[in-house]
């Protein structure tokens, strides 16, 4: 058995009547060890073979193949997980070394290239033909590039664009991933299409607290590169709720996805292009403060701000006014905080660390707490 620290996953569908409801709650069941009892591997939350992703189906979609960079028709969604190093630890003796060396294909790992340089408490430096939205649950880590090292914090999210990085995590780590098939014109070499300038980093608001967006590439062959370090650049407000924050920070507008500097300046909408996907930060402030005091012309003007008033399922007797249904599959992270995901037929409390997988779900989430609560949402286009 895995001694890797269970995950809860919660998993929507929908009963006879169409109401969405959870199908699955309890620890994600498909965990792979590095290696028996070392306390580090990774955790698939959701599988994908095709895109756009099925939103239906009585098959847990987490329990597919394992492959480390993912299926080339869709992706997936997984937690990587370690223990922290332990104070006596001796690199020299440490029995997973491995000296850097050129790149070359990683054997039985199609999309996996790798230069060596890891050991018990770092991966190696690699690269794979995925984009990846990666998020920290719990622990920091460091991202060592080509050109920087940088330590990330819980809640930091990395939009790596297919580009060669390893991760140093001596304190131990937990951080998501979603990681989507992506195109690769130039074969192996994987590097940025195009010139796209990314978005200059924002006015800081008040009262809002910044999302922190790292962005990677390979500029040159060979080479991991950093694009931007700063607070997501499109942050979207609702004033019917103080407090209330969402921060876009990328968006892929097809599938494989493209090896690009910056992806902002497309449609701002809830629900993804056609095959795409869209990866967000949303601070929820307690509902306390603003219950009560919204109704439907302020439900409908924060959907029509969004760029989606038809994902809003408004009625009087809905059990939360900011209901929405969109035919999406969303992977949401608790990030802080204490949230309920309510949904037709039932709801379900939700702290940080723990993930849903809400498969076209008319659903809202509400802060009961009286703290803020801050999710991370990873939104696919799905289909019937």
């Amino acid at each position: 058995m895995s001694s890797l620290p269970p995950i809860r996953r919660v998993v929507t569908g929908n009963d006879a009547q169409g109401r969405s409801k959870i199908v699955w709650d309890g620890p994600a069941p498909n965990s792979h060890e590095s290696s028996p009892g070392s306390g580090r591997g990774h955790t698939d939350i959701w599988v994908w073979e095709e895109t756009p992703l099925p939103i239906n189906g009585a098959n847990d979609d987490g329990n597919l193949k394992y492959v480390f960079a993912g299926p080339p028709g869709g992706g997936h969604f997984r937690v990587v997980q370690a223990r922290a190093r332990p104070a006596d630890y001796d690199r020299s003796k440490d029995p997973e070394v491995i000296a850097p060396h050129p790149p070359k294909p990683q054997p039985n790992s199609q999309g996996l290239w790798v230069r060596g340089g890891n050991s018990m408490y770092e991966s190696a430096m690699h690269k794979t033909q995925t984009l990846d939205y990666g998020i920290v649950l719990k622990v920091g880590r460091d991202l060592v590039l080509d050109d920087c090292r940088l330590l990330m914090n819980v809640g930091d999210i990395v939009i790596q664009v297919g580009a060669w990085h390893l991760w140093c995590y001596p304190n131990g780590v937990q951080m998501a991933f979603d990681m989507i098939y992506a195109d690769f014109p130039d074969g192996p070499k994987g590097l940025a299409q195009g010139n796209d300038k990314p978005l200059p980093a924002p006015k800081l608001l008040p009262g809002v607290k910044p999302a922190r967006r790292i962005v990677t590439i390979d500029r040159t062959e060979g080479r991991g590169e950093l694009v931007g370090d700063t607070p997501a650049p499109d942050v979207r407000l609702d004033p019917a709720r103080p407090g209330y924050a969402c921060a876009r920070l990328w968006v892929a507008d097809g599938h494989p996805a493209k090896m690009v500097y910056e992806t902002l300046h497309l449609p701002h909408t809830i629900e993804p292009p056609p095959r795409g996907s869209v990866c967000r930060v949303i601070d929820y402030p307690p509902d306390a403060t603003w219950k009560g005091k919204v109704g439907a012309a302020e439900v409908a003007a924060f959907f029509k701000a969004m760029g989606s008033p038809g994902a809003s399922t408004y009625s009087p007797s809905a059990p939360h006014p900011y209901t929405q249904k969109t035919r999406t599959v969303d992977f949401c992270c608790v990030l802080e905080g204490e949230i309920t995901l309510v949904l037709d037929a039932q709801e379900v409390n939700m702290r940080a660390g723990e993930i849903a997988v809400l498969r076209g779900a008319n659903h809202a989430w509400s802060n009961r707490s009286s703290m803020p609560a801050r999710v991370s949402v990873c939104t696919h286009d799905g289909k019937n």
